[in-house]
């Protein structure tokens, strides 16, 4: 899959109160304007969709086409402007199927009002078609010279709700082909789910044990496009619970041994994995993650599960965590082994709201008190900062619980793609009935949804 410049991107409440607007009972095309913000990644601009604007009263004409007048676009303009949000422009083909294509009405309408976009919102304007089956095409008019604004076509637009649904444009992100390798794995869900699978670019967020056995399924699957992001190196401590990792690779850096052994294994014809080294936290890491369609949490630091949690509802990319809690009594004796894991995405209780860290530790470890080492030892022996948990049977306990709400998610197995909370009992080998938690009302993510680079928090690391 050739690696994406553009893409879209918009919660499920949008996309149904779209649906419900542009696809109408009488067949005919409809209309409306929306405001959207940036997520800028380091290769990829994603236009979140944040706010339908539907037509007034006299602000369009129904007439088997559909047609906009000035007042419309004016209003859309003034809103965009007043909260410094980029204008797109949706309309429908109700007889279409899947990705679609642009009509020559279509190219002069959106290439006519570009220059006044632009003008008004210093952004491009962003082109929507929704197709009579759901699926959503999109682009980008891009300015490159004066009165000249030349088409960028995104390969992907995602709906984010407790489904994960993508639009892809086959010429920017082809479906893969049957493989041998993988019969036993399509047979388990079918050769349509696993071409809008595979084309998925999945991020891993940590190299750790978790991360290296939830890598190790997503090569063999076949997902064709893996970023992983660590910053540490292999030591001889780790050898436990890297499956990735022998003696011959301490010294080196996780996210190089775990690309090589990952590309050995991969299933995808067209694999590739990007290795990038850093900490989520850090403004190039950050903008990598912001390339990718889906996360994985496998860090165990308050930080970078804040970042990831932010990224999971600002930025429209929904993230898979996993905790493991581990408890020995005063004989040494383990009393307690537990692991969790959920799914963070508009709609779902957040990681902070979850307890999956504690929201006072995050300007700790800002100012560097967690890498204090007079600090921690100072700390009472069972403060969470001081446990050892990433035993290798506990870590891939969590880790496949972790992909398999990715699945869910993706695939919605029986209309069910939400499978909750999980959280396994080592000790009483048990698993709790799920839990569907919302946020606190006074929780400041779910008011940040879709806003993108315009959120207005500013977590990042800062150079000395």
């Amino acid at each position: 899959m050739s690696r994406a410049t553009h893409s879209t991107a918009m919660t499920g409440a949008i996309d149904t109160t779209a649906r419900e607007h542009l696809l109408r009972r009488d067949g005919q095309e409809d209309i409306c304007f929306a405001l959207w913000f940036p997520s800028a990644g380091r290769s990829r601009t994603t236009a979140l969709i944040h706010k339908l604007l539907l037509p007034l009263p006299g602000e369009r004409n129904v007439h088997g086409n559909v047609s906009f007048n000035p007042a419309f676009l004016e209003r859309a303009l003034a809103e965009a402007t007043a909260c410094g949000a980029g204008a797109a422009l949706l309309h429908s083909h109700p007889g279409g199927r899947r990705w679609q294509g642009m009509s020559h009405d279509d190219v002069n309408t959106e290439m006519g009002i570009a220059a006044s976009v632009f003008g008004a919102t210093s952004l491009p304007l962003v082109g929507l078609t929704l197709a009579g089956d759901g699926a959503w095409s999109s682009r980008f008019w891009q300015r490159m010279a004066p009165r000249t604004y030349t088409r960028f076509d995104c390969a992907t637009v995602r709906v984010i709700s407790e489904e994960l649904r993508a639009s892809f444009y086959d010429r920017l992100a082809p479906p893969p082909g049957s493989n041998a390798q993988q019969t036993r794995t399509v047979a388990a869900w079918g050769q349509e789910a696993q071409k809008d699978l595979a084309r998925l670019r999945v991020g891993l967020i940590g190299a750790g044990s978790v991360g290296g056995m939830v890598g190790e399924a997503l090569a063999r699957i076949g997902f064709e496009d893996v970023m992983v992001l660590d910053f540490d190196r292999v030591e001889e401590h780790n050898l436990d619970r890297l499956v990735y990792a022998t003696r011959a690779d301490i010294g080196r850096l996780k996210i190089e041994v775990m690309a090589e052994h990952l590309s050995a294994r991969a299933t995808a014809g067209s694999w590739q994995i990007e290795p990038v080294l850093g900490a989520v936290y850090e403004e190039e890491a950050f903008r990598a993650a912001l390339d990718c369609d889906v996360l994985f949490s496998c860090v165990d630091r308050p930080w970078g599960r804040y970042i990831l949690n932010l990224v999971a509802y600002a930025h429209l990319i929904p993230v898979f965590d996993g905790g493991i809690s581990v408890r020995m009594n005063r004989l040494g004796k383990i009393s307690a082994a537990d692991w969790k894991a959920l799914t963070a995405a508009p709609g779902r209780q957040c990681l902070q709201c979850a307890g999956q860290y504690d929201p006072g530790l995050v300007q700790m470890e800002r100012e560097g008190f967690l890498d204090d080492q007079a600090y921690i030892q100072g700390l009472p022996k069972d403060h969470p900062l001081k446990s050892r948990e990433n035993v290798f049977a506990f870590s891939m306990g969590c880790g496949n619980l972790q992909l398999l709400q990715m699945l869910a998610m993706a695939l919605a197995p029986l209309d069910q793609p939400n499978p909750g909370t999980q959280l396994y009992h080592f000790v009483g080998n048990s698993m709790e009935e799920p839990t569907f938690g919302r946020c606190h009302p006074e929780c400041q993510f779910p008011g940040l949804i879709a806003k993108g680079d315009n959120c207005g928090i500013d977590a990042l690391a800062t150079k000395p």
